[in-house]
């Protein structure tokens, strides 16, 4: 499993699980990634994050690329069908 960079947006400003994620209450898992910025390959340390939405938890690494540019990064697992 790895932490796949997702999208970006302004402070107050991002859609992710099809909502914008700063209108939901973000609360620490108490764990961090690293992860690295698409665009200038710098690593950055970020904190996991889960929100509820509709019911679901929702897991994402978030943190500042730049002043008020926030990174969102989903965990991605490997789905292989194994056969028998």
């Amino acid at each position: 499993m790895a932490w796949e960079y997702e999208t970006f947006g302004p402070d107050g400003q991002c859609k992710l699980f099809g909502v914008n994620i700063f209108d939901y209450d973000w609360q620490t898992t108490g764990k961090r990634v690293k992860v690295q910025d698409p665009i200038y390959h710098q690593d950055h340390t970020f904190e996991v994050w889960q929100v509820e939405i509709d019911g679901q938890i929702h897991r994402f690494a978030a943190g500042e690329f730049s002043n008020c540019v926030w990174g969102f990064y989903l965990k991605r697992t490997n789905e292989r069908s194994v056969a028998p």
